[in-house]
């Protein structure tokens, strides 16, 4: 992969990942929900984002092995 596309790809999870948590975060001051329902949901995200990660890589190493 080139580098660019690489950079593209890191920027636009991250953008994502912020854009994710700042409506959450206005679901939790507009007591839309509950704080700690936004902590959950926070929590849930960041596992979401690390398990799928996770799983990329694995995909990536196996495909090397073949």
């Amino acid at each position: 992969m080139k580098k660019s596309r690489i950079i593209l790809l890191a920027v636009s999870l991250i953008v994502s990942l912020c854009a994710i948590v700042g409506v959450i975060m206005y679901m939790s001051r507009s007591r839309i929900i509950t704080p700690e329902m936004a902590l959950l949901l926070l929590i849930a995200l960041l596992g979401f984002y690390i398990g799928f990660a996770v799983l990329i890589l694995a995909y990536r190493f196996v495909h090397r092995l073949q």
